[in-house]
């Protein structure tokens, strides 16, 4: 199969819907193979449903009917040993990773939770899940000596002191998109050696199930839509999952091979309202 990515494997987490698998279609159409990871159940502390087997066999049947081979896994991020066994399962049969999206994530937790225990989920989840995804792949992609690229899904909350102000648990939220600018500068300096490159995107409001439940909807009807945590500069909403897809497609093909170290916003100019 031609096209930029042909050949390539990327490992995507939190792969079963939203940004996910549009990740895995849109990289799949460049002609990637794919290791779709989610963890295909619900975690308590979280406000709306998280993803299911079904939606993820749907990905799976997405990147299929593209001709691209894909091995699915239902793992949490959380756990470095589950991490470490689907990515070396996948790069067996899959031959290595080229490409890393470490996607997965969470929002709102529910209403009433402990805030230390908001605090730790979200780190856990969004932070910790991302390092533990990075360090079962990277060893594989340095063993492989195929170069690659590493892309973090971050947040315009972790580019600004914008947003988020009185939703339940957010300060872990923010917290771990602003970790991940660290990890990611920190990494491309790490990874350079071996010729993969580390960025980072960073969407405003996708339209996701993470802000498209009853949970944040209700919390975004009592915030004021002028107020200083809402608003792009563009007059969108929202953006769409595959206008991230999209700029990670370039940061992982050659078109960006020597573009590492960088902080991308895709955000209809919220980080500079």
């Amino acid at each position: 199969m031609s096209g930029k990515l042909a050949g390539k494997v990327a490992l995507i987490t939190g792969a079963a819907r939203g940004q996910g698998r549009s990740h895995a279609v849109r990289l799949a159409e460049a002609g990637a193979d794919v290791i779709a990871v989610d963890i295909c159940r619900q975690l308590d502390e979280v406000s709306y449903p998280l993803a299911t087997p079904a939606e993820l066999a749907e990905t799976v049947a997405e990147v299929e009917k593209l001709d691209r081979r894909i091995v699915s896994v239902e793992a949490d991020v959380r756990s470095a040993e589950a991490m470490a066994r689907a990515v070396a399962d996948g790069a067996a049969e899959l031959g290595g990773v080229d490409i890393v999206l470490a996607n997965a994530g969470i929002g709102m937790v529910r209403e009433g939770l402990d805030p230390a225990v908001a605090f730790n989920t979200l780190l856990q989840v969004n932070l910790v899940g991302v390092w533990n995804t990075v360090h079962a792949a990277a060893p594989v992609m340095i063993e492989g000596g195929r170069g690659g690229a590493i892309v973090l899904t971050g947040s315009v909350m972790g580019l600004s002191g914008r947003g988020g102000s009185g939703l339940p648990g957010m300060q872990g939220y923010v917290a771990a998109k602003h970790g991940l600018v660290g990890l990611m500068r920190s990494w491309a300096n790490w990874l350079a050696p071996h010729m993969i490159r580390v960025n980072a995107v960073h969407p405003t409001g996708v339209a996701t199930p993470m802000i498209m439940n009853e949970a944040m909807a209700a919390v975004l009807e009592s915030m004021p839509a002028d107020g200083p945590d809402m608003g792009n500069l563009l007059d969108v909403p929202m953006v769409e999952s595959v206008d991230i897809s999209n700029a990670i497609a370039w940061l992982v093909s050659d078109d960006a091979r020597y573009v590492t170290g960088v902080n991308l916003p895709v955000d209809a100019g919220f980080t500079v309202r």
